[in-house]
């Protein structure tokens, strides 16, 4: 099969593929259904403060999963609900900022900077409207890259790494998301090193469960989807039930004006344009890296295209800030760009690089069928590789989210300011229930709960010391790969000890990770430095 076929192959999974229902002699495919219903879900939990998209797909991994089974037809389906809730999720945080300045991540803390102004104007169709399209905007160049990069970059690595450069490159990766993820590159290495030591329990290859301790409630390891849905989902929300018992119950959301007249004005669309392709790309280059998220790309779009502002604001126009379109249009094309860019890593290398993409990599650890990696693009003719036929398919849904969200995401959107109204205290205690009646599902045992919990608790404490979560994350997930990859390069180096000093791209990668960890830590410990000097001549 040539690249053509596996495209229409890829497209027909998608639209051929297992039917949700039939009736009247048509069948409804369940994969853009799915995408359907998740990109409206995604809209209205983004747009509800203090949930995320993260949260709504661990939450519907486990009852997805229990629907449509552990066979390699329900990856499409699966992974259509989920990709429609990290877009609808990305276009939906904009709705709490700018109508009621409520901002439940970072990202959204910066579109309210000028979006709630603008509200307060009596324009919030217009910043909405302007959010939607800078977003979608965002969203596409992202996708585009996706299509180009993933499968390049895979025949790249597949062509030329071998066994100790994809260990190298591993490890590589383990320490970037630990040196720019959390307060500090120690406490990021913490939560790495307390990732795999989890992922080692009762795994490798000896005779007896390893790191057990004799327990045969440990002989089995730790669930997967239990301890990610534990420490990302779980601690966060006895994180937010701590806050509210010592705060209280936050009151509804209030704004002044949230007039329905206007929308989009002419020259408003050549105005926003350059801010939004300069973020975008931003967004993308950042969303490409392993561990760096929508957060990032969002302050940095915001940044710089306040300094471009600065330099071509005309007289009478808004400061940044102050109600300034393209504030708005910096913010939402970078944090949408991230989306699609964060799955170059998963499908080329088979690493999460965000909380969503972790979800992604475990509905296909979940269901099977499926690895993320440069295995997926490797062409097997006159063979069919299944698993590029599924690439090719969320390619395709990538696609028919765009779609969505160009056609209607504005109408959702704008209709779901409502949910910004419900309340944190009578939220959180649902969600808690949901999840755990989610794993439940999946897991069907009470040990399955308690480990969720458990882990749940360490996520709390997590929060609570300031150690990064999503680093212990992407280290469980990885470190199946990692070993795998060591164990393989050190058979095969005849049990050479330094065999990830046995080629030069090898040698170049583990010196890389090295001076990571090294040149960020010692940034870090010279901007408290710097911290400290001032708070000294100030005294």
């Amino acid at each position: 099969m040539g690249v053509f076929d596996y495209v229409l192959a890829g497209i027909l999974a998608v639209f051929q593929g297992p039917l949700l229902f039939e009736g009247l002699g048509f069948g409804i495919p369940a994969a853009p259904l799915m995408l359907f219903f998740g990109f409206f879900v995604g809209i209205a939990v983004g747009a509800t403060p203090g949930l995320a998209g993260p949260m709504a797909m661990a939450i519907s991994l486990p009852i997805l999963i229990s629907i449509f089974g552990v066979r390699p037809e329900a990856l499409l389906p699966v992974f259509g609900f989920l990709i429609g809730v990290m877009k609808g999720a990305t276009i939906g945080g904009a709705v709490p900022a700018i109508l009621f300045n409520i901002s439940g991540t970072p990202d959204a803390m910066m579109t309210a900077l000028d979006g709630y102004p603008l509200a307060r104007k009596g324009q919030a169709r217009r910043a909405l409207r302007i959010a939607h399209v800078s977003s979608a905007s965002g969203d596409t160049l992202s996708d585009i890259v996706l299509f180009v990069c993933a499968p390049f970059l895979a025949v790249l690595v597949e062509r030329f790494l071998d066994l100790p450069e994809k260990t190298a490159l591993i490890i590589l990766s383990l320490a970037f998301v630990a040196a720019i993820m959390g307060d500090s590159v120690g406490k990021g290495l913490i939560s790495v090193a307390l990732g795999l030591l989890a992922a080692f329990v009762a795994s490798g290859e000896d005779f007896y469960p390893r790191l057990t301790f004799g327990l045969d409630a440990l002989s089995g390891g730790f669930p997967l989807t239990a301890v990610v849905l534990g420490v990302l989902i779980v601690g966060e929300i006895f994180a937010s039930i701590e806050h509210m018992w010592w705060n209280g119950p936050e009151p509804p959301a209030k704004v002044e004006d949230t007039s329905k007249r206007g929308g989009l004005r002419p020259g408003d669309v050549r105005r926003i344009a350059p801010y939004a392709f300069r973020s975008a790309v931003l967004g993308t280059t950042i969303g490409a890296l392993p561990g760096v998220g929508s957060t990032l790309a969002a302050t940095l779009g915001y940044a710089f295209g306040h300094q471009r502002y600065k330099m071509r604001k005309a007289p009478g126009d808004p400061q940044f800030g102050d109600g300034a379109p393209e504030g708005i249009a910096a913010t939402e094309a970078a944090n949408s760009a991230v989306s699609g860019a964060n799955l170059i890593p998963v499908l080329s290398l088979g690493i999460p690089g965000n909380a969503a993409a972790v979800f992604i990599v475990l509905a296909a650890d979940s269901i099977g069928g499926f690895n993320p990696g440069p295995s997926v693009f490797k062409f097997t003719s006159p063979e069919v590789n299944p698993e590029l036929v599924v690439a090719f398919g969320i390619f395709t849904l990538m696609a028919l989210g765009n779609l969505l969200n160009w056609t209607a995401g504005w109408y959702v959107m704008r209709a779901m300011g409502i949910m910004s109204r419900v309340n944190r205290h009578v939220l959180m205690p649902i969600v808690l229930l949901v999840t755990l009646t989610a794993i439940y599902v999946q897991e069907t045992n009470l040990g399955a709960l308690w480990i969720i919990v458990g882990f749940g608790v360490l996520g709390y404490v997590f929060r609570k010391v300031g150690i990064a979560v999503l680093p212990f994350v992407i280290a469980y997930i990885l470190a199946g790969a990692l070993e795998r990859a060591a164990r393989q390069a050190f058979s095969a180096s005849g049990a050479d000890p330094f065999f990830l000093f046995s080629s030069p791209v090898s040698i170049v990668l583990i010196v890389a990770a090295v001076a990571v960890v090294t040149l960020l830590s010692r940034e870090a410990k010279l901007s408290v430095g710097h911290r400290h000097a001032s708070t000294v001549d100030q005294r």
